[in-house]
């Protein structure tokens, strides 16, 4: 199983925090996007966002980092610092 984080912005237009989806099919942070997309119009449209980041086992990671069993991915909107 794969653990997906949603935050921020992600978070709430998804209306949730987490789901767990099987690492079978999802080789890569960008197969991972397109298995999420297709749950449905809502989905599609957030993991649409060209500004979306993602990060793997807590580092800031690129669409094409390896995701395996076991690894937490999570999706997050661009972040600014002050």
């Amino acid at each position: 199983m794969i653990k997906v984080l949603f935050f921020a912005q992600v978070r709430e237009r998804l209306g949730q925090a987490s789901i767990e989806l099987d690492a079978d099919g999802v080789a890569t942070t960008e197969a991972l996007r397109e298995a999420l997309a297709a749950k449905d119009d809502k989905w599609s449209q957030v993991m649409a966002n060209d500004q979306l980041l993602v990060a793997v086992n807590q580092t800031i990671s690129n669409w094409q980092a390896e995701v395996k069993d076991g690894d937490e991915v999570a999706f997050f909107p661009p972040v600014t610092g002050g």
